[in-house]
């Protein structure tokens, strides 16, 4: 047992010990569960959401596969119709059929025929179907339609017996009795004929989408692309006739597809009952997919079926679980580390100050020879004991002196009160000036050592191009354009690292602007912004013009037209034409970037110079504009902007003339001069 084994702590200390436990252990054991907690939910509540809009997207891109199927069939009747071929063949029967024959089979219809008011198939009336009657009325029509049995054998015994589809039983099935579904499904479509007399005949044609598996596996390759889903999901596509399936890639079994298996009530009360597109999770057949479904309506508007898409929810719940247990996995196994370590350390706190309070609790119960008696250690708190022990050495001193010398006492404590107050005032001053100082020097220490850490690649970077040139000899001169950049960006960074370098040691450095032609500064910035002009497909203006010099830092002109000319690439996703002027201006020199891209409302244009506003939500930062302002405030300069939305922005820049000073400047330091600093 350890010497403190067995004492009596005092309650007021057994209160602040657990008072600072909880303070520490409440952001680890409460406060952290409770925020990872909070944002996993928020995380799986995001990526629902997200998986929503997917399969609605996907749900769009077979809606518009179904749309341009329909409207290719009835051009491409259309077209048969008004060719001079079948105008031929109306006179010849069966000159007649054989052409509608053999362009049934070109087109890859399943049934085409001519039919008017007074001869068409039985069930085929023009009258029934408003598909043949906006024929004769003289346009196109295409629709997706229902036949019955009979009228598809009347257009071939075949089309009856490929449309009968067994009906699955299922809990979801209807209480109709019903073990085969005839009707048959079909792209109905039909265009006008003129025949010589002026007579107009309807041209009829369809393709049947029972068991049309071609159609329904070309809607899932295209909404469902290779790697547009995780490994282990699957895309699905189902064509309903009412609420079952006669066309899907859904498997009941391994190799065999759901055909006759019925949607969820639920689905069907709200989808074909209702009117509404369903955009949740829904069970299909045998597994929970993400599904998004919409109904389909025939040529007189009734709903006749729905259009299905949708892929396995499965991965998705698998990769959500797996990063929950992941993330609380982490969080257990930080806490189970560093919970023991705490308390570990703060025992080697609370030790010392137990022993003190014991100690003093002995002395003052009278016992002037108690000492705390610890060992060597050097913490803070340590020192304090020892030096309490100095105290109570010097307390049992004095107390022996004030059995001995009452009287004089009374002075000399009253003198050692004044010393110790106006010790204690020049210490509170002393201490302060001595924090302040060792955060400077902290800061300079800092300073100089980043400094020193990036000049040594860019020594190493500015050695090897060197090298490179050398190597290359004649050759270089292919690429000096990039290597002149490359020497400009050096040198660039050698002008940031003096800066730090003059941060960290002023007073070995004094540096001024640099007198520059504003016009060379906008050159070779046109070179640095050359490649992202290209990519964006933006036609590049630009007008130089002698101006006077101006007195600014070139980096930082550079900085400043740079960002401008990216702002504006930016504004223009669809191309455009960007046109950077630099010329002369009254009282010194004015630049201008102007584009042709979206342009800006005034709202947004009071607010674009204010730090952290930004139009590009997670693409920008928002400070770009607001330090280019203070950049050219800085040179004595203005920054304006002009926009009007939809036509595009100008953004002018203007900077004081300065004259150059009579004694001659010194040369700029060579590209490899700051690197090798």
């Amino acid at each position: 047992m350890g010497p403190l084994d067995g004492m009596r702590i005092p309650a007021p200390l057994r209160s602040v010990r657990l008072k600072l436990l909880l303070i520490a252990l409440l952001p680890m054991v409460v406060l952290l569960p409770l925020l990872l907690g909070g944002t996993m939910l928020r995380w799986t509540g995001k990526i629902d959401d997200l998986l929503i809009v997917k399969v609605t997207g996907d749900l769009t891109i077979a809606d518009q596969y179904l749309g341009r199927l329909l409207e290719n069939s009835g051009e491409r009747l259309d077209a048969l119709a008004q060719s001079v071929a079948l105008r031929d063949a109306l006179g010849d029967e069966t000159t007649l059929d054989t052409l509608l024959a053999e362009r049934r089979d070109a087109l890859g219809l399943d049934f085409l025929y001519l039919a008017d008011a007074a001869d068409a198939p039985a069930g085929f009336a023009p009258d029934d179907w408003p598909v043949i009657r906006r024929a004769l009325d003289g346009r196109w029509q295409s629709a997706v339609d229902v036949l019955t049995p009979a009228q598809l054998r009347a257009l071939s015994p075949d089309l009856a017996t490929r449309a009968a589809i067994p009906i699955v039983a299922s809990d979801a099935d209807t209480a109709s009795g019903q073990a085969v579904e005839g009707r048959g499904m079909i792209i109905h479509s039909a265009a006008p004929v003129i025949r010589a007399n002026g007579g107009t005949t309807a041209l009829v044609g369809g393709v049947l989408l029972n068991r049309n598996l071609g159609f329904i596996d070309t809607i899932n390759a295209l909404v469902y692309r290779e790697g547009s889903l995780p490994e282990g999901s699957q895309g699905t596509a189902t064509l309903f006739l009412d609420d079952l399936r006669i066309s899907t890639n859904v498997r009941l079994f391994e190799d065999v597809r759901a055909l006759g298996t019925r949607v969820s009530p639920e689905v069907r009360a709200a989808v074909l009952g209702a009117g509404r597109p369903w955009f949740d999770r829904a069970f299909v057949v045998n597994d929970w997919y993400i599904s998004a479904y919409e109904p389909i309506e025939d040529s007189r508007g009734d709903r006749i079926g729905m259009l299905y898409v949708g892929f396995l929810e499965a991965p998705f719940s698998r990769s959500k679980i797996v990063s929950v247990l992941s993330l609380t996995l982490i969080f257990l196994g930080i806490a189970a580390l560093s919970v023991p370590i705490f308390l570990r350390w703060a025992g080697h706190i609370f030790r010392p100050l137990e022993r003190m309070t014991q100690t003093i609790a002995r002395v003052e119960g009278g016992e002037l020879a108690a000492r705390n008696a610890l060992g060597r250690d050097d913490d803070e708190i340590a020192r304090v004991a020892h030096h309490l022990d100095g105290l109570l050495d010097q307390v049992q001193a004095r107390d022996r002196e004030l059995r001995d010398w009452a009287e004089t006492l009374n002075d000399r404590v009253d003198a050692r009160t004044r010393d110790l107050q106006a010790a204690n005032e020049k210490l509170e001053r002393t201490t302060e000036r001595l924090i302040m100082s060792e955060k400077l020097a902290a800061v300079g220490e800092i300073t100089a050592g980043v400094a020193h850490e990036i000049n040594n690649p860019v020594a190493v970077i500015q050695g090897n191009l060197d090298v490179a040139r050398e190597m290359l000899g004649p050759e270089a001169e292919k690429v000096g354009t990039e290597f002149r950049l490359i020497d400009d960006q050096v040198y660039r960074i050698g002008v940031i690292v003096s800066k730090l370098l003059q941060f960290a040691r002023p007073a070995e450095f004094s540096g001024a602007a640099n007198h520059l032609v504003a016009a060379d500064v906008v050159r070779d910035c046109l070179l640095l912004i050359r490649h992202q002009v290209e990519a964006a497909g933006v036609a590049l203006v630009h007008d130089l013009s002698p101006a006077p010099p101006v007195l600014i830092e070139r980096t930082e002109l550079q900085q400043v037209i740079v960002n401008l000319a990216l702002n504006a690439l930016h504004a223009m996703p669809g191309g455009g034409r960007l046109t950077i002027r630099c010329g002369p201006a009254p009282g010194g020199t004015v630049i201008e970037v102007e584009d042709t891209g979206t342009g800006m409302d005034d709202t947004t244009l009071r607010r674009i110079f204010d730090p952290f506003f930004t139009t590009k939500q997670a693409q920008g930062t928002g400070l770009g504009l607001s330090i280019s302002q203070t950049l050219i405030a800085r040179a004595g300069g203005r920054i304006t902007a002009t926009s009007t939305p939809g036509e595009g922005s100008r953004f002018e820049i203007w900077l004081p003339e300065v004259p150059l000073p009579k004694v001659p400047l010194p040369e700029a330091p060579s590209p490899t001069g700051p690197a090798q600093a």
